[in-house]
């Protein structure tokens, strides 16, 4: 099981969209999350509520290009901060 599978299939999804909203896009995150964990995102808009919950606590912002950049709130997730994947 590779890094990404591992974190999709353990970690919250606002927690996976802080990080990777990042480095992709919405629709390559989508379909990142749907390939390892399609039962987080079972209920209907649940990656686009967990973007709007970050871009209102001020923890992603506005990017270019689709991407979302550091808002003035982020911090590394615990799962980084704990180097639980290598």
């Amino acid at each position: 099981m590779n890094t990404v599978e591992q974190i999709v299939k353990n970690e919250s999804l606002d927690d996976i969209v802080a990080v990777f909203a990042l480095i992709k896009a919405n629709p390559h995150l989508d379909r990142m999350i749907r390939l390892y964990n399609r039962d987080i995102l079972k209920e209907y808009g649940a990656l686009e509520n967990a973007y709007s919950r970050l871009f209102a606590a001020g923890v992603l912002a506005l990017g270019e290009h689709g991407l979302a950049i550091k808002g003035p709130n982020w911090s590394p997730p615990k799962f980084m901060i704990e180097n639980r994947y290598t």
